[in-house]
Formats: C-alpha cells, structure tokens, sequence
C-alpha cells in the first residue's frame, strides 16, 4: 500500500503521496526498463509488452491499453507508473480509488523533454540517485545533425498511420538529420491514404519494427521508388536507457 509523506508531484500536477517505495507496478514498457536498469528488483509487475530488461521475470497484467487493474491491486503495489498517451484516465481513477498511489509521466514531443521527466520520475517519485544512462543518453542527443533527408515514418498500415507532428520518434529522427515530412499535420498520428503517402515527396521511408511489425517483405512494397529502412521501434520511441545504444544504430 502507499506509503505515507510529503507528496510529490506527477508531470500531470497531480500529488503523489508516496516516498521510495519498494513494489512499483509499470503500465509502461519504456519505463519498466528505465527503472528496472536503474533500481533493479523495483518493479513487482508489469504489461505484457514490457519486454526489457529481457531477464525480467515478475508478474503480467495486461497490456498498456487495458490492464487488468484487478491484478494491479493483487501485487499490492507501493506505486504504479503509467503516462498520459499510452494508459487510459479511467484505470488510473480506479487505482488511486482503490488507494494506490499513481505517477503519471506526459507524452514527451522531445527526446530533452522526455528524459527530463524521466529524471523527475526517478529522482523524485522513487528517491533514487540519478543513474548514469541518463546523463550519458541527455549528452548524446543534445547535438543535432543538419537535416539530410525527408522521411515518411508509418507506425501502422491496414490502416496506414504515421508519425505526425509533436512526436518523440519525430524529434529523434530531427536531431539525427531526418525531417519528418508529416511534421506540421494537425494531427500527431494522421491517417492518409496510400496514394497521399506515395505522392509525397519523401526520399526515405522509416519502417519500425514497432508497434506494427514492419519487415523488408512487409511494408517496403507500397513505396515503389523510394529507399527504406528498418529501424529497431524501441530505439526510436522508447525514452530510456536504450537511448544510449539507439544514438549509434540510428545514426
């Protein structure tokens, strides 16, 4: 159960009463590996998507989208991490109903933005000592590289959607010299037709392997013309220490 003491505060505004806890529950794959690599035996559950560190061995419940908040409450979780865009108000409401104390990290559009809250989830939800992946990642991806080619980056086909503006991955491709050729839409993740997609010009297509599972067989072929390339999708949205390794592959 929560531990009492002075509240800290979420990147939401929202108070989180609850000082070093020891069980913490994860509804975010990225943040799952960020605090298990930092604080290793902290977590006590998470998603079934939470696939790093890959010797993780602790209880599922579910998936981001729609846990199961009852297998939540049966861990008996000092806290429970989720965020804004990937975990739905309503589970939230209904863990802090059930007295569990929630942190609730914002939907980073930078790579500085997202590695600051990172830092606050850390060193202030969990009183941890900042680890060292974090300044090494902030130092990597403070340089940016001058804009070399024009992208089109799918994360969804059937139907196909992409990255829009605002976007974490969209900032990690900017800072590495690929412009996002999406990146004024209204929306973060538009929806455009294949033949809108062909016609934009675009020298490069960025295929994640995640969260649709994009292969040279599967996706490079609705783009007759122009170059592709397949990416590792936990080093272009994950917001971790894989952000160390991602600078290098990526780049």
């Amino acid at each position: 159960m929560p531990v009492s003491g002075s509240p800290t505060f979420d990147d939401l505004g929202e108070p989180v009463p609850v000082t070093s806890p020891a069980r913490v529950v994860s509804l975010v794959p990225s943040l799952t590996e960020a605090i298990e690599v930092s604080a290793p035996g902290m977590i006590a559950g998470a998603t079934d998507y939470c696939t790093h560190p890959p010797e993780l061995d602790v209880p599922r419940v579910g998936g981001s989208k729609y846990p199961d908040v009852e297998a939540v409450l049966d861990l008996r979780p000092d806290l429970v991490v989720a965020n804004a865009e990937e975990n739905r108000p309503q589970d939230v409401e209904q863990l802090r109903a059930n007295g569990v104390a929630v942190w609730v990290t914002s939907a980073a559009v930078t790579v500085p933005d997202g590695l600051g809250s990172v830092r606050r989830l850390l060193t202030q939800g969990l009183g941890l000592t900042e680890p060292g992946w974090l300044g090494e990642a902030e130092h990597l991806w403070s340089h940016t590289i001058p804009v070399h080619s024009t992208a089109i980056i799918p994360v969804w086909r059937r139907p196909w959607v992409v990255i829009g503006r605002d976007t974490f991955a969209g900032d990690v491709l900017l800072r590495l010299g690929v412009a996002n050729v999406y990146a004024e839409h209204e929306e973060r993740y538009p929806r455009p037709k294949l033949d809108e997609l062909q016609a934009r010009d675009a020298d490069l297509v960025v295929l994640p392997d995640e969260p649709y599972l994009f292969t040279d067989t599967d996706g490079p072929e609705a783009f007759p013309g122009k170059r592709y390339k397949l990416v590792n999708g936990r080093h272009l949205t994950w917001c971790g220490p894989s952000l160390v390794d991602a600078h290098a592959s990526l780049r």
